[in-house]
């Protein structure tokens, strides 16, 4: 019998999936993917597929993955995503199949306490502050109970916590078999439950950490997996090329030192004078950031010569002369000592392969790649391919293997292009040669759904123009009592949006401004659901960057989303700038072929956020007049789902005083009217 018959059974009226999910109504599109993944695992080869918001995509995959029979990876964009596959989704379908499927959770080491640094933690006389004292404690009386020490785990961990990095490991501070909680360690827990399972999820930035270093554990497991899946795709080449490449940072450096420092004073206090050797370290990684100089937020300096744009070739140079002194030193402390604990061995190991990636930076970019330095707060020192299209057909496809591979390789994103083959996924991604699907949203965009474009702004060039953005979605937001989202390409942009809402609102106890950056991304999201409860202060979010994507607020808590302007990539990263350069070579059209399908696929992932269900109501307003009076302005509102197009600033304030407060307790009927 084939893979398809049990899969239509599933998605049936009454099959297993009314059993497994709420409010279950059998879609066709759905089907559609569902019935094409379950074709592609019996046959083998790779199936690229869009699936429109609201397809249901997890179902149409994880379906036939499961009935499958086979060894299954899933790989999803974030570790919040792997929690809800796994411990929602995954459940709930194994539950409903019957099947005596086995899975397991697999996450990067910096999600999993390390009980030895745990306890060097503990002696550390170089604690950031107070509150890391109270976390720390916190984390050991967790750590007494858990079973995973996944961090994701603990309650009211911050994120953003300094505290992280100490009690985490990396794959360079990792001890290993040497390390004395070795056989405690949840990471290698964590590793041999994955090896045991039926179905394993884990994120893209794993999987593609361990295609660059083989270290992860997905070396032993990916062999063994006939069924690889990745979820949220759109989102694999730009992690790739993160992990594919080379870098360097002072923070690694900083990190090295405090490491050196706090194993030095535990473990060969006299022997080595430690504060010496791990404050040359600290001087040379200083030194290296101060050489580059003030720059603008995220700015990306090109490195196409021997030293990066805008720097003193002298003073850089010199930097880099210093860091390297410092490290010798460092390795010579650290040789007279690596007898009398591991921990001095496997410093003396990362000085030696920081010292090669230093020198390595010293010579050439390697051809077909780009080099630039990332100048915040830290400095990042980058070699970075192009795209994944190499790594992708040797490493996974294999293509030019003597015998052909029989695995199934599933891509599959709500946004993987504007054009029928998906070109802007397939061809960084290396695969043109993959079956492609395209499966439209079931949901009625036109009577759940308008989109605006003010043709009075200024231009997005001009000064004015976020003064004018933030009063037209104050003024959004006024007839909404809250329920509007602001998106912004920059985070200039975001600063002064949201700074003129917070003064227009502040005080008026009508709406309150919340703002990216003023707490973690998972409490803005909660507290921005929470204005469309009954008697809450409506929110208006300003946001830019992952808030772009991934941001899930269905019913009434928004209905009004308002982008600054068209998302095209900054023409002067030095990575954009590469791949143009790229195009141009080859005969094409930069413009055409890269920057317009990177606005197109960005735009939908803002838009995305509006329409979450099939009751879901509202207006997509994009403040560039570029959409309306450009020739590529057509494509880019084609590229949107066919939500029905508001003509005027009148029929825009109308459309909001019908989505308005008053209309708050019902919701459920998608036309308008």
């Amino acid at each position: 019998m084939s893979l398809e018959d049990p899969v239509r059974d599933a998605f049936a009226p009454e099959g297993v999936l009314s059993r497994a999910a709420d409010h279950f109504r059998p879609r066709a599109e759905q089907t559609e993917m569902a019935l094409a993944v379950a074709r592609t695992i019996e046959d083998g080869g790779a199936l690229v597929v869009e699936a429109g918001t609201g397809v249901g995509k997890t179902f149409s995959y994880l379906v036939p993955a499961l009935l499958s029979g086979e060894r299954v990876l899933l790989s999803t964009a974030t570790k919040t995503l792997q929690d809800q596959l796994f411990g929602r989704d995954l459940p709930r379908l194994v539950e409903a199949l019957g099947l005596p499927v086995r899975t397991a959770l697999l996450k990067g080491r910096a999600s999993y306490l390390c009980l030895h640094r745990m306890e060097q933690a503990r002696q550390d006389a170089t604690l950031p502050d107070r509150g890391s004292v109270r976390t720390l404690a916190k984390i050991e009386e967790w750590s007494r109970v858990t079973r995973t020490g996944d961090l994701a785990e603990l309650p009211g961990l911050d994120e953003r916590s300094a505290l992280i990095p100490l009690v985490t490991s990396t794959r360079e501070n990792c001890l290993g078999q040497q390390c004395p909680k070795f056989r405690a360690c949840h990471v290698n827990l964590a590793r041999r439950e994955a090896l045991a399972a039926d179905v394993v999820v884990i994120n893209h930035h794993l999987f593609f950490a361990d295609l660059a270093v083989r270290e992860s554990g997905m070396a032993e497991l990916l062999p063994t997996v006939r069924v690889a899946i990745f979820d949220e795709a759109h989102q694999l080449n730009e992690t790739g090329v993160q992990f594919l490449g080379a870098f360097v940072t002072t923070g690694q450096l900083l990190d090295f030192a405090r490491d050196m420092l706090a194993a030095g004073l535990q473990q060969a206090r006299g022997l080595v004078d430690w504060q010496h050797a791990a404050s040359a370290v600290e001087r040379g990684a200083r030194e290296l950031r101060l050489v580059v100089g003030r720059t603008a937020p995220g700015a990306r300096l090109r490195w196409v010569g021997e030293t990066p744009a805008d720097v003193d070739p002298r003073g850089w140079q010199q930097a880099l002369e210093d860091v390297h002194g410092a490290w010798s030193q460092a390795m010579t402390a650290l040789s007279t000592v690596s007898e009398i604990a591991p921990d001095f061995v496997r410093l003396f190991e990362r000085a030696e392969a920081m010292t090669q990636r230093l020198q390595a930076f010293a010579g050439p970019c390697a051809p077909g790649a780009v080099r630039w330095v990332d100048a915040g707060a830290q400095l990042r020192l980058v070699e970075s391919p192009l795209d994944i299209a190499k790594a992708v057909q040797e490493k996974l496809l294999r293509a030019g293997a003597q015998e052909p591979s029989t695995k199934a390789w599933i891509f599959t994103s709500a946004t993987l292009g504007d054009d029928a083959s998906l070109s802007w996924f397939t061809e960084p991604c290396g695969l043109q040669q993959a079956q492609v699907l395209r499966v439209g949203s079931p949901f009625d965009y036109a009577a759940q759904a308008a989109v605006y474009v003010p043709r009075d702004l200024p231009k997005p060039s001009d000064p004015g123009h976020s003064a004018q953005v933030a009063a037209l979605a104050a003024e959004g937001a006024q007839r909404l009592g809250g329920r509007t989202m602001v998106l912004t390409t920059t985070l200039r942009a975001l600063r002064t949006i949201g700074e003129a809402l917070q003064r227009r609102f502040d005080g008026s106890g009508e709406v309150e401004v919340l703002v990216q950056g003023q707490w973690p991304k998972r409490r803005l999201i909660e507290r921005f659901r929470e204005g469309a409860q009954e008697g809450g202060r409506g929110c208006v979010l300003v946001a830019s960057a992952s808030f772009w994507e991934g941001v899930d607020v269905p019913g009434d808590a928004l209905q009004l989303v308002v982008i600054d302007k068209l998302p095209f990539p900054p023409p002067g990263d030095p990575l954009v700038e590469a791949r143009a350069q790229r195009l141009e070579s080859q005969g094409r059209s930069a413009f055409n072929d890269y920057f317009v399908p990177e606005a197109a696929v960005a735009l939908k992932q803002g838009a995305g956020r509006l329409i979450r269900r099939e009751s879901d109501q509202g207006v997509l307003v994009v403040c560039d007049t570029r959409m309306a009076t450009m020739g590529y302005g057509r494509r880019l509102m084609a590229a949107l789902p066919p939500m029905r197009v508001l003509k005027s600033k009148e029929e825009f304030l109308e459309t909001l005083e019908r989505l308005g407060p008053v209309t708050r307790a019902s919701t459920t009927d998608p036309a308008w009217t």
